[in-house]
């Protein structure tokens, strides 16, 4: 570890909302390396309409090695507890992960090391799915629930907030927030990473930072797949046509519009083999969302209800 990663402070914020593996996610802090010189916090913001969260996180206090701030940023809307971590943090770094998820030893460390190496602006890391026996097998072979950054052209042009770490020291995220009218649908965090790079800030990438995420039942559906994907594109359109002129807005389209029809055609050829074809009809329901997005209709709802939060 370079000397420049000493002296530290760290945050790790987890934004809850009726989960009791949020439980897991804490305890596996607890196992979690901290290199010599960091001083580390954990933020919990608990986006309930009432403090349930409250309880848990009380009655884990005494086998927490790290200091815990509670905070109720109510109600149903991701963006809003988003922001709490960030309004509540003054620490030099802020990494996020979900609250159903579980970090290995290694994760912070290794967020750590590639953030001193490439003095990046942000860090993500991967999260890899676990599924139950129950789920489909073509599912569980081809895994379609894990999480890794995008490269277009060797670059991460946008990220998520399920394993990332903040550089809140950067001028690219001075005063960012999440967009609260994305609060409820999704693609907050696409957006704020979206504005990172459009900024001149940098994502890298660290492969060995990983959490883990087991898929709950509710989740292990084509149904589920196919709704995230079509949200997902409904933001890359409208980041795509925002500032766009008609001229580019009908391009995209256009573009978007093959892209679609290739990956429905493909879908075809290989409907025999059931990961594949998979593949091809999601990737042709997030380009149909991207024509949404651009064509500017209102994004589906994700966040702030029950059926979020069943396993």
């Amino acid at each position: 570890m370079s000397d420049t990663a000493l002296s530290m402070r760290i945050d790790i914020g987890i934004c809850t909302f009726r989960r009791p593996e949020l439980k897991a996610a804490l305890l596996s802090l607890a196992m979690v390396d901290v290199p010599a010189g960091i001083c580390l916090r954990v933020i919990i913001a608990d986006n309930d309409q009432t403090p349930s969260a409250q309880p848990l996180v009380n009655g884990l206090l005494p086998h927490l090695p790290w200091p815990v701030v509670y905070v109720h940023c109510p109600a149903g809307n991701i963006s809003i507890a988003r922001n709490a971590c960030l309004d509540n943090s003054d620490a030099d770094y802020l990494a996020f992960m979900d609250d159903d998820e579980t970090a290995t030893e290694g994760w912070l460390t290794q967020l750590v090391t590639i953030a001193t190496e490439t003095k990046a602006d942000a860090v993500l890391g991967p999260v890899h799915a676990g599924y139950h026996d129950s789920a489909p097998e073509w599912m569980r072979k081809g895994d379609f629930h894990s999480t890794f950054p995008v490269f277009v052209k060797g670059e991460i042009r946008t990220g998520y907030t399920c394993n990332v770490l903040l550089n809140l020291r950067s001028a690219h995220l001075l005063g960012m927030r999440f967009n609260l009218a994305l609060g409820k649908t999704g693609g907050e965090d696409t957006e704020y990473f979206t504005h990172i790079h459009r900024s001149g800030g940098t994502i890298a990438y660290a492969p060995e930072a990983l959490l883990y995420e087991a898929v709950p039942r509710q989740r292990a559906r084509f149904e589920w797949l196919a709704k995230r994907r079509y949200r997902m594109g409904q933001t890359h359109g409208r980041l795509v046509a925002d500032g766009a002129g008609a001229f580019a807005r009908i391009k995209s389209l256009i573009i978007t519009a093959a892209k679609a029809a290739f990956c429905f055609i493909a879908a075809l050829l290989v409907v025999f083999a059931p990961i594949r074809r998979n593949r091809f009809v999601l990737r042709g329901i997030l380009h149909v969302g991207a024509l949404s997005g651009i064509l500017g209709f209102r994004e589906i709802h994700q966040y702030g209800s029950l059926e979020a939060v069943s396993p």
